[in-house]
This record gives structure tokens, C-alpha cells and sequence, in this order.
């Protein structure tokens, strides 16, 4: 039985779970130097980010034979 593909590339992955790890790195980081709430929007990019990662993994453990349905 083979896996799916997943939707992003290897390339593609790895700057993912960078750029996941940089922007909820950096919401902590800003929310203590900076007295706004400009934190949140890193931490909605990181979340957003975490879920493409997520449905990646979900495609890539599908069968290759159920992409289709």
C-alpha cells in the first residue's frame, strides 16, 4: 500500500515549519517588548501556518489509491 502525496513539497515543507517556528517564536518576543497587541497577529500566522502543516500530514497518510474520493 503506498502514501499519498502530501500537498506542499519538501522544500515547500521545511519553510513551513520554519516559518511556523519564526512567527510563534516571535510572538512571545514582541507581546513582552511591545505594549500593543500586535502579538496576536504572529501568533494567527503561526496558527495558520500549523494547520496547511496538518493537512499536509493528513494527505501524505492517505492511500494513494483513496486521493480521489
Amino acid at each position: 500500500m503506498h502514501q499519498g502525496s502530501g500537498i506542499l513539497s519538501t522544500r515547500q515543507r521545511r519553510l513551513a515549519w520554519l516559518g511556523f517556528l519564526l512567527a510563534a517564536l516571535q510572538a512571545p518576543v514582541s507581546a513582552w517588548l511591545v505594549s500593543d497587541e500586535s502579538w496576536l497577529f504572529s501568533l494567527c500566522v503561526a496558527l495558520m501556518v500549523a494547520t496547511v502543516i496538518i493537512a499536509d500530514d493528513a494527505a501524505r497518510r492517505r492511500p494513494a489509491d483513496a486521493a480521489g474520493d
